[in-house]
């Protein structure tokens, strides 16, 4: 949908497009938990964390909007029942006005109550249309009250109290009771209006309906929108400020997309990343999170006749329907001018939108825009995990995917809260505060490890348990616990584990150092185990060391990665993936005691190629070549050197013996210098000519060689004569010199010509 276009004088144009762009698009956001296709297998590792919603469309049809503007809002409202989350969803569609007397009603109902499942989805559209503008003598009024009350009444008759709430309310914001006899006399109708709009969010927040109001029309009222926004009910799917009802202003069609995907995604806890618009022929980039596990690829194309095709970060052409590896795939809108691809379980990475559209049809800019729910896993560890009473212990809290993978681009967790508290006996739970700045305790900023401090109470004695909550918007939330014990006293065995050396390939190894002193007078049996890993990824070895007494050692650990099929396709040549895990160091001797519990952080990238190990191979091997080269280029310039004539003394040679002229070589064409013999009876002289009878190079074996036209050629030494004529002969002169030093035709030995 765009925003590029100008609003006419009466406003019919500019919505109308947008009503056209945002209808076309009527099967676009497709429930990124509804059935998968026929046929389909269900993507084995997929567990789309998503819940279903009521909504509730509330469409303006007061006269203080144009025709066009109201077509839009029907559009908007299909948009909102195609885009649900969840098969299970429900949505209910009214319009609204004012009732000026007592044969009219404020309110028009469109939809019942209607399952968003493929079927309802498709009902939506048809009875949207009945909806129209009110005309005169039908209440052409906006009674606020009366429609959030019904959104009130339609949301909380007969549901399920547990499913969230979301009435959406399409207007301009600009309340109109004045007409309207139920509110009293004339003079007292604007300030009873405003008495039961109050009383009327008071009763949307009480029943926890949320009201999203979208603005329409050339001059919204954004004041009035923000506070029927912030007047329903603010706790949304998470406890965080993105999930709070927010009002939003809309411009045009593109516009009209882009602001419903935003409150739909904050809405239902959804992640929405637009991207830049081109025009066709464009490749589109978009990046799909690791943490991913529904998403909808939303194609805003402004035209019908473009075509898209979608690329995986593999380099597969993806279907539009079915299943690839673990990948479902579900199209919508492919022939409209807005169109989804609904994959589940994605495959992260940068992904490729190809649009094309034939000659005529380029002219409107395609956007592109994400919409996906995901899923974070955490890790919590204590160091020292057995700590003394008084004593500080440090909490880390690692964010992972579900793979087990390292997160790398903190965007994919932006917004995160993370909360965190140590309990015990003996002590009221402590708060933790955990973060990932780089400051304090927590070592490195933005690498997904939150890390923070706590003194265990004096009081502490028994047992201990830290646990931590991840919670974002469009994650599932996570909570992790890690127990442990309060140590008498010093330990007599300690450990220590250092951070794993360099990065390893699929198959190979990397080993990282356990220090370990036991302070005490018999041997201590250690095991060691490996956990919060996907199976096959890691393994650790040894599992088990004995520690002597008395003993102050380092023993190396060995961490075997997996073979390159565990990390289905997701390995990198060039950027490594991050396998995150804890080891955990138990003391089998003192009642299997934990004394160390610390992540472990392995970087695995693609195993090396042939051009990868022998690279070295290829580089003297190319240098050989270039050398070479450079050797027959200096060869062939020597070569061509040794030909050329410049510098030879050619003396022209009567039949006695008289030299009769000298004439000086240059270049020629060729390592070839042409000349003839002018007034050969008369005054015969040596003349240069391009095209002449005779022509001469040096010979690399000395000397110079003749060449008559048509004819053979005659080898001339420097103390012979060549015929010319029956009368003339060539000889060469002894101070046959070349440009530049001094040329060794002159000496007359046989390397002169070399």
């Amino acid at each position: 949908m765009r925003t590029d276009r100008r609003r006419d004088p009466s406003g019919t144009r500019r919505a109308g497009r947008a009503a056209l762009a945002v209808l076309a698009g009527a099967a676009v956001l497709i429930s990124l938990t509804a059935p998968a296709p026929p046929g389909a297998e269900p993507a084995a590792a997929a567990t789309p964390a998503s819940t279903s919603v009521n909504y509730a469309v509330a469409v303006d049809q007061s006269t203080s909007l144009e025709p066009g503007d109201i077509e839009a809002e029907k559009a908007a409202a299909v948009r909102i029942a195609v885009g649900n989350v969840s098969a299970s969803s429900h949505i209910t569609v009214f319009g609204f006005a004012s009732a000026d007397d007592d044969t009219q009603r404020a309110v028009d109902p469109a939809c019942p109550r209607t399952r968003l499942d493929a079927a309802g989805r498709e009902s939506v559209s048809a009875c949207v249309d009945k909806l129209r503008q009110r005309e005169e003598k039908e209440g052409t009024g906006t009674d606020f009250p009366n429609a959030i009350l019904q959104g009130v009444h339609e949301l909380t008759s007969d549901t399920d109290p547990s499913v969230p709430r979301v009435l959406f309310l399409l207007t301009d914001g600009i309340m109109d009771v004045s007409t309207s006899d139920s509110y009293g006399e004339k003079r007292h109708r604007e300030a009873e209006g405003e008495r039961r709009l109050e009383l009327a969010l008071k009763s949307a927040a009480a029943k926890n309906v949320q009201i999203w109001p979208l603005g329409f029309g050339p001059r919204p009222d954004q004041a009035q929108l923000d506070r029927m926004a912030a007047g329903g009910y603010q706790k949304g799917c998470v406890d965080l400020p993105s999930a709070r009802p927010t009002a939003r202003k809309v411009t045009g069609g593109r516009d009209v997309g882009l602001a419903l995907e935003a409150a739909l995604a904050a809405a239902h806890c959804l992640r929405h990343q637009p991207y830049p618009s081109r025009r066709p022929p464009a490749t589109l980039k978009i990046t799909i999170s690791p943490l991913a596990t529904v998403g909808s690829i939303v194609v805003d194309k402004g035209d019908p006749e473009v075509t898209v095709t979608y690329t995986d970060p593999l380099g597969h052409k993806v279907p539009t329907t079915g299943k690839l590896d673990r990948s479902v795939f579900e199209l919508a809108g492919g022939g409209s001018t807005v169109e989804a691809l609904r994959i589940t379980d994605p495959m992260p990475g940068e992904w490729k939108v190809d649009v094309k559209a034939p000659e005529g049809h380029r002219s409107l800019p395609v956007g592109v825009s994400v919409l996906w729910q995901g899923e974070l896993r955490g890790t919590i560890t204590m160091d020292p995990l057995s700590p003394q009473a008084g004593q500080k212990t440090t909490v880390t809290m690692r964010l992972q995917t579900r793979d087990d993978y390292e997160i790398k681009d903190p965007a994919d967790y932006a917004g995160l809260k993370v909360r965190s508290e140590l309990t015990g006996d003996g002590f009221a739970p402590q708060p933790l505060r955990l973060t990932d700045d780089g400051k304090g305790p927590d070592p490195t900023g933005g690498d997904g490890s939150f890390t923070g401090t706590v003194t265990v109470p004096k009081s502490a004695d028994g047992a201990l348990k830290v646990r931590g909550t991840l919670t974002a918007s469009g994650l599932s939330a996570d909570t992790r616990s890690e127990g442990g014990q309060v140590a008498p006293g010093p330990l007599p065995v300690t450990t220590a584990l250092g951070p794993v050396r360099g990065a390893g390939h699929p198959g190979g190894t990397v080993t990282a150092n356990l220090a370990v002193t036991n302070a005490s007078h018999a041997p201590h049996t250690l095991r060691l185990s490996l956990a919060d890993v996907r199976a096959g990824l890691l393994t650790l070895s040894p599992s088990e060391i004995v520690v002597e007494p008395g003993a102050s050692t380092s023993h190396e650990i060995t961490v075997r990665i997996g073979p390159s099929k565990a990390f289905e396709g997701r390995l990198d040549d060039d950027d490594p993936i991050g396998v995150g895990g804890t080891v955990t160091v138990q003391d089998a001797t003192d009642g299997d005691r934990t004394l160390v519990s610390t992540p472990l952080s392995v970087q695995v990238t693609a195993e090396p190629t042939l051009l990868d190990l022998y690279w070295w191979v290829l580089v003297i091997a190319v240098a050989l070549l270039v050398v070479g080269a450079l050797l027959a280029l200096a060869w062939l310039r020597q070569r061509r050197r040794r030909r050329d004539p410049n510098g030879l003394l050619l003396h022209l040679v009567a039949e006695d013996g008289t030299v009769l002229g000298v004439h000086k070589a240059g270049h020629g064409q060729k390592q070839w210098y042409a000349f003839d013999i002018a007034e050969a009876h008369s005054n015969p002289r040596i003349e240069r000519r391009t095209h002449g009878l005779y022509a001469v190079q040096r010979s690399p074996e000395g000397g110079a060689v003749l060449r008559r036209r048509g004819g053979a050629r005659t080898r001339l030494t420097a103390s012979g004569r060549a015929e010319l004529t029956d009368r003339l002969s060539l000889a060469l002169g002894g101070d046959s010199v070349r440009s530049g030093p001094p040329d060794p035709v002159s000496t007359g030995a046989h390397d002169d010509y070399l």
